[in-house]
């Protein structure tokens, strides 16, 4: 998360607003759940990467660490539909019939949905968005939450690593017996700033005067018309080409 978050805020397409990326990487997501596999995911999953890798400029090795994560998701269950269990006729398990052909499929699929969902993360940074949700119709209160949950959750690991960089420090790893000492006081430690920490942001929220709003300052940035145009023309040329490219899996 902090890696996806850094990659964000530094990215090439931040100032755009959100809208923008979010018909670019979410249309990719829903092509590749709507299109059939071949080749429609996989074209899908190669637009996605020449936009992660070129126009966005994410790299490739910050790519890969977040992109392996829904990946070994998408490895197994893929891996689930190679077996057979049951049957009348037949072992109590076996390889299914069909199992290669319908995972790979389902391997594209998800592959090329979560790159378009990490299309969006990478260039889109969390507070850009959460604000603007309010004009989207999400109630007040429950941006007000994430607002303050993703806050707290910086705020929370950075307590943490420091902590466990004093209890390196102190020798705190150097056995087995040692570490789980080290890890149970690095547990009571965070819970205890938590508590903390949220006691003091109520505090300081209500010396200010808080309404029941958090109010937030939000970039000024404006819907791309011709980007969204280029986007959506991008998605029309995936469709028109897996129709016409389509065929069966291997």
């Amino acid at each position: 998360m902090l890696s996806i978050d850094t990659a964000a805020h530094g990215s090439r397409w931040r100032r755009r607003h959100p809208v923008d990326k979010a018909v670019l990487g979410f249309g990719l997501t829903v092509l590749a759940v709507s299109l059939p596999p071949w080749p429609g995911a996989a074209l899908v999953l190669a637009a996605a990467l020449v936009l992660l890798l070129g126009p966005a400029r994410v790299p490739a090795g910050r790519l890969w660490r977040a992109y392996r994560v829904p990946l070994g998701f998408c490895l197994t269950g893929a891996a689930t539909l190679l077996v057979r269990v049951g049957g009348p006729h037949g072992p109590l398990v076996g390889l299914a019939p069909d199992g290669p052909v319908r995972a790979g499929e389902l391997l594209l699929r998800s592959s090329a949905a979560s790159l378009g969902v990490l299309l969006f993360a990478f260039t889109t940074p969390m507070s850009d968005l959460l604000p603007r949700l309010v004009r989207a119709g999400v109630p007040p209160a429950v941006v007000d939450v994430a607002l303050v949950t993703y806050r707290m959750t910086f705020l929370l690991l950075e307590s943490v690593r420091r902590v466990r960089q004093a209890q390196a420090a102190r020798l705190g790893h150097t056995t087995r017996a040692a570490t789980w000492r080290s890890l149970g006081g690095l547990g009571a430690i965070a819970f205890v700033r938590a508590f903390d920490r949220a006691g003091r942001l109520q505090d300081g929220l209500a010396g200010r005067g808080y309404d029941g709003t958090l109010r937030v300052l939000v970039p000024s940035t404006r819907v791309s018309a011709a980007f969204t145009l280029a986007s959506l023309a991008l998605l029309a040329g995936i469709a028109v080409l897996s129709a016409v490219l389509e065929g069966p899996l291997g």
